[in-house]
């Protein structure tokens, strides 16, 4: 039996990747492309005995990579970043046939953002550090000491850029890495456990646990040798994890979902606000960061509606591979049904789709639109995750942020205005983790980034991803005491 699949020329080996040696499951599940809905080939399906050999693996390699000189490791980090590099296409064309995102986003943003997710956390390890300070004398020296074995749990709409961007500060940490890819998205994951080979990391130091879910998720995250859980996806999915990490006080870091609100103002560049609103598209809308809630001032509203209508319709839908397409498909048949059933019961509930509104063949949602929503609803309310954008209009400043923090979620917002003051007044007043002021998506990995609220718990990126994946020490050392040793 073979335990690789060829995609679009790619070979992958389907099995897992524990303690330096891929190892097969005695079950699989088979992995689809959202492009045409074929299945791409049977991936081994771990379960609680991959999940305890994984973990015994990263425990082992533990010590001797915490002791490994920080210059090594970060020597190692810029060697897996040569190598991601190196096979770009590779990685840029399997990703997109797994989880439908644009090849051409994958090859000049994705896959380069890989490559520097390993080189600045490699870079931001010989730099980190803290001044030393007194206390009466004593002198306090703060250290970053590695925590342990951690589990990464991530999405399947930005595959390897997400995991990446825990694994690399982990592993930048002294940490050892179990790495748990999503299921509907696996391959590149598969891919990065090649890649870390030959750029000789040490065997254990990164693990790669395919399966289901709870099959695994679950002998994951309640291992008492664990030390850390980082997770991307869903609020019901977090709520369990941490359940199953109580019983042990594992630390968490948990980036959930979003119900993001865009806001524009009357003084904004209109075509500014419309293309910022027609981004939120991006990825066919499976984007947790995403503006999903537009939130237009009252004398604006029409101007920008019939702005943003020309501009959404000329979008181009269809094969993710082609360099003209702009939405490519949804992931999965179960996430289209979820998303059209959100759209039917709001339609049902007196909402008006502008634009879109229905599926389309294959796994592909068109571009929707809806106004007439109440604020309560629960297409206003709730995470849909595809390419359905609400409208509701706004009379003033109070009303806009009103309306813009009333959900349980503050992962992010996006703010259109032509003033400067009023951004400073509405931004500082908006419960979200980000607030992008006349951009969106703009990310410097320095920079703090999580969720308030339902959106998360944590801060990852820079220095605060080092406070996580580490245990803080600060050394007090007395002014007198020393022996002479002349």
């Amino acid at each position: 039996m073979s335990h690789h699949i060829i995609v679009a020329g790619v070979s992958v080996d389907t099995r897992h990747w524990i303690g330096g040696e891929r190892l097969a499951s005695a079950e699989t599940f088979t992995d689809h492309s959202p492009i045409d809905g074929q299945p791409l080939g049977d991936i081994a399906r771990g379960g609680p005995a991959e999940a305890r050999a994984a973990v015994a693996a990263a425990r082992a390699a533990f010590p001797a990579w915490a002791a490994t000189p920080r210059a090594e490791r970060a020597r190692l980090l810029h060697a897996v970043a040569d190598g991601v590099e190196k096979r770009l296409e590779e990685l840029a064309i399997v990703e997109t046939t797994d989880n439908g995102a644009l090849l051409r986003s994958h090859r000049r943003g994705v896959m380069p953002r890989v490559a520097h997710n390993f080189r600045f956390f490699a870079d931001w390890l010989l730099t980190l550090e803290h001044d030393d300070f007194e206390t009466r004398g004593h002198t306090n020296r703060v250290s970053w000491d590695p925590a342990g074995p951690c589990v990464l749990i991530t999405p399947w709409n930005a595959p390897l850029m997400l995991a990446t961007w825990k694994v690399a500060p982990a592993l930048a940490a002294g940490n050892t890495v179990i790495l748990k890819p999503a299921e509907w998205s696996p391959l590149t994951a598969s891919l990065l456990a090649d890649i870390a080979a030959e750029a000789e990391l040490p065997a254990g130091v990164l693990n790669v646990v395919q399966g289901y879910g709870a099959e695994i998720g679950d002998a994951l995250t309640s291992h008492p040798d664990v030390r850390r859980i980082s997770f991307t996806g869903s609020v019901p999915t977090a709520k369990r994890i941490a359940a199953s990490a109580a019983a042990n006080l594992t630390p968490l870091s948990l980036e959930l979902g979003g119900k993001s609100p865009l806001l524009v103002f009357a003084d904004a560049d209109l075509d500014l606000a419309v293309n910022l609103a027609v981004e939120q598209y991006d990825n066919a809308g499976q984007v947790c960061l995403a503006g999903t809630r537009l939130l237009v001032e009252e004398s604006v509203a029409e101007e920008f509606t019939r702005r943003f209508v020309a501009k959404a319709n000329s979008l181009v839908q269809g094969d993710p591979r082609d360099e003209g397409t702009d939405i490519g498909p949804n992931i999965h048949p179960r996430q289209l049904e979820k998303i059209d059933g959100f759209v039917r019961r709001a339609v049902g509930a007196g909402a008006r789709a502008v634009i879109g509104g229905h599926r389309k063949d294959g796994q592909f949602y068109a571009p929707t639109l809806l106004s007439g929503v109440e604020q309560d609803s629960e297409i206003v309310q709730e995470e849909v995750f595809g390419p359905v954008l609400t409208l509701q209009t706004f009379a003033d400043e109070e009303e806009a942020v009103r309306l813009a923090n009333d959900t349980r979620f503050g992962l992010a917002a996006t703010l259109a205005t032509g003033d400067p003051e009023r951004a400073e007044r509405v931004t500082s007043r908006l419960v979200a983790g980000t607030v992008w002021v006349n951009c969106f998506f703009v990310r410097d990995l320095q920079a703090p980034f999580g969720g308030s609220r339902l959106s998360g718990v944590g801060r990852e990126g820079g220095t605060w991803s080092f406070d996580f994946y580490c245990d803080l020490k600060n050394t007090v050392t007395a002014p007198k005491g020393w022996k002479d040793h002349g």
